[in-house]
């Protein structure tokens, strides 16, 4: 929720500071956004001096990690690796809000160079087979499980391949989303491509399956990714009538999604939504980065129950812990100055505005006196407003590993709520270092973001999501929407 304090203005503080990037020596560009990278966050990030175990990742990572990466930038040879390499070292620091993302035209989820015609799920704890591309022979059925490639154990395999460069593999929601990826040849030059050999578990028995590289067309690798991961499809926010139930559509919680109309639909439709048969709330795939998506999510609950109905149900936000340095108070400040110069903010948000006001004056006050950090309380809880809730039947809330940052916010509340029930898979998880600082590294083709501020007080933990619990946990396949919507009748 803190994350809402400055959201309708902090789109508006992107910090660029554009390098120039003619020199085309990928190496040395990516040695020097490393650096950059390392510098910014060693002055700026909370974690470095915020005690208690979140921290810990973080100083144990900020040098060392520094050095293992340095050690791979020699091949370094595009952008797309240049990419691959600033994210191993931000994935490392195992806190989902640092990132660095490429300010070019980067590959998208269906890309490689080269594949086997075979894709992988994360199902279960295993890797299996999920696509085969049609034609290809000698390939391995669905459904067989990867048990080692090049001979070594998957585990190991996967790891050398895909933490860090891909994901955060220490995670479920990461599995899932990079698995596709396992036997691809992704354009990393710090990774293996194709595999030549891989052993699956075929039944009772276990077979080698000679890898051979087959063409990676475009509508291929789409179709190959899309039976093996949930993806949304482009129509991300609606509602429509599934056994006879609601089920309202949010798998996206991004500012371009189409807000105004899904909003004005759910106000149409409210008195079926709280009606005695229930509904179904499908939060898959709804990536939370959006500085507004907290706020989309609490304007969605909002409606489908009432504000006089949440409000004393929300988490307590707690205290919130700042790092004082020049650059976090430039943040504010910049973002003082486009709330106070945008007339329709200063008239809607002049309390958000005041709040502002106040984190800076307190910035002021502890550069003064030298401190590191300073706290400032958040929004106190709420007392039982006594309002009848309007809901009449069960909820059901579906949400799987594209459920990120908002999006954990928003069940924070929702899961606070009578009748609801969590379905589906674990979450992503979310770092306690949340609101984004977002700097241009000095290659001008990648921008790092991390958060500056610490929600120390959060009552849920960092890098904690959220696992529907047993009986509630969908074991099938998540591409199967048919079997999905079944599973989910039942919960009826």
């Amino acid at each position: 929720m803190q994350r809402l304090l400055t959201a309708s203005a902090a789109v508006l503080a992107l910090a660029l500071a554009a390098g120039n990037a003619s020199a085309q020596n990928f190496s040395d560009l990516a040695r020097q956004d490393l650096q950059a990278t390392h510098d910014a966050l060693k002055a700026n990030h909370p974690a470095a001096v915020v005690p208690g175990a979140a921290s810990e990742t973080f100083r144990s990572w900020i040098d060392a990690g520094l050095q293992d990466a340095l050690s791979k930038a020699g091949q370094v040879n595009s952008g797309e690796s240049h990419a691959y390499l600033l994210r191993y070292y931000a994935n490392g620091f195992r806190d989902s809000n640092i990132a660095t993302k490429p300010t070019f035209e980067a590959a998208s989820p269906f890309f490689a160079t080269g594949w086997p015609g075979v894709a992988t799920a994360w199902r279960n704890g295993e890797y299996v087979v999920s696509y085969v591309q049609p034609g290809v022979r000698g390939a391995p059925p669905v459904g067989a499980v990867v048990k080692t490639c090049n001979l070594q154990p998957i585990a190991d395999f996967a790891k050398a391949k895909l933490d860090g460069f891909e994901g955060d593999l220490t995670t479920e929601a990461a599995r899932v989303r990079t698995a596709p990826y396992l036997l691809w040849n992704r354009n990393n030059p710090m990774v293996g491509g194709v595999p030549s050999t891989c052993e699956f578990q075929v039944g009772r028995r276990a077979r080698e399956y000679k890898m051979s590289p087959q063409p990676a067309t475009a509508a291929n690798l789409e179709a190959a990714y899309r039976a093996s991961v949930f993806t949304p499809g482009a129509t991300k926010l609606s509602i429509e009538q599934v056994d006879g139930r609601p089920w309202v559509h949010v798998n996206s919680l991004e500012d371009n999604a189409g807000w105004d109309a899904f909003f004005a639909q759910v106000e149409s439709q409210i008195a079926t939504l709280r009606g005695a048969q229930g509904l179904v709330i499908d939060l898959r795939g709804a990536e939370g980065g959006s500085v507004n998506a907290t706020s989309r999510g609490y304007g969605l609950a909002n409606r489908i129950w009432t504000p006089e109905f949440t409000v004393s149900r929300q988490p307590e936000a707690g205290q919130i812990t700042y790092r004082a340095t020049a650059a976090n108070r430039q943040w504010f400040a910049d973002t003082l100055n486009r709330m106070q110069s945008d007339p329709r903010f200063v008239q809607e948000s002049a309390p958000v505005i005041e709040q502002t006001q106040a984190i800076v004056a307190a910035f002021d006050a502890a550069l003064a006196a030298g401190q590191q950090t300073f706290v400032m309380p958040g929004r106190p809880s709420v007392a039982d407003t006594g309002a009848t809730n309007p809901v009449q039947g069960k909820v059901v809330v579906l949400v799987d590993g594209g459920c990120t940052n908002g999006c954990l916010d928003t069940l924070d509340l929702l899961t606070r709520l009578p009748n609801v029930q969590l379905a589906g898979s674990a979450t992503d998880v979310d770092s306690i270092f949340i609101e984004p600082t977002v700097q241009r590294l000095p290659s001008n083709y990648s921008d790092l973001s991390y958060g500056h501020k610490a929600w120390t007080t959060r009552q849920r933990g960092n890098n904690q999501g959220y696992v529907p619990a047993q009986g509630l946990t969908y074991t099938g396949n998540p591409t199967d929407e048919a079997a999905v919507r079944a599973w989910v009748g039942t919960l009826f």
